[in-house]
């Protein structure tokens, strides 16, 4: 005798997942109907008794183990798929790898031409211009001699024009001038303007040009 349950009862009634209900009806070990959309199972009763248990659990074992050798046989051509993802990947890229390095190779060459010429071009522009560039730099060292000479000589010709208050006092010295003597007539030199005194109040300087002094001994 047979009763008709829900497919989530078979499940308890037989010690299944509800997995492996829809799995047995799926390959007819069980008779099902669909009723609004739910699926009803028919049911025996002798499946109470624990024979019938046992019986289901070692079926439940087999279909676990079906599962999961369906599942290694799935993850397997995932594995066959993957490895030849890897080996077009590699192939792929390996090339563009080599087509990147031959650019680089290739591009390499080009600069290392472009230098060549630059430097062929820059060592003839020299052997034309280096006379020249050595003619001025040697007309430029004789102007710079030319120029330091000239104030050289600039130098030595104001130093003549003018003498220091030393040689002015051994000058008046010879004419038995004293020290107090010479004061007085430098200080009276200043006061009357005497062009051959220049004193510079700034610099607390006096300039002597060098002139006759017979009006002063």
């Amino acid at each position: 005798m047979e009763r008709l349950v829900t497919s989530a009862q078979a499940a308890q009634i037989l010690g299944l997942s509800l997995q492996g209900v829809h799995y047995r009806i799926k390959n007819n070990q069980l008779k099902s109907i669909k009723k609004s959309g739910k699926t009803y199972v028919y049911i025996s009763e002798y499946v109470n008794n624990n024979d019938n248990n046992t019986e289901a659990k070692v079926e439940l074992k087999e279909e676990i183990y079906t599962h999961h050798q369906e599942m290694l046989k799935g993850k397997d051509e995932q594995i066959v798929l993957l490895k030849q993802s890897i080996k077009w990947m590699k192939k792929q890229y390996g090339s563009e790898i080599s087509r990147l390095e031959k650019n680089q190779k290739r591009i390499i060459g080009v600069f290392n031409r472009e230098i060549e010429l630059l430097q062929s071009a820059f060592n003839e522009m020299r052997s034309i211009y280096k006379p020249q560039i050595v003619m001025q730099n040697q007309e430029n060292q004789e102007n710079q001699e030319q120029e330091e000479n000239k104030n050289h000589k600039e130098e030595n010709s104001k130093k003549e024009d003018f003498i220091t208050l030393r040689d002015f006092t051994i000058y008046l010295k010879r004419y038995n001038k004293n020290e107090k003597d010479i004061k007085l007539i430098v200080l009276k030199a200043i006061q009357n303007r005497d062009n051959r005194f220049i004193y510079n109040k700034k610099d607390k300087k006096l300039l002597i040009l060098n002139e006759d002094f017979s009006d002063l001994i």
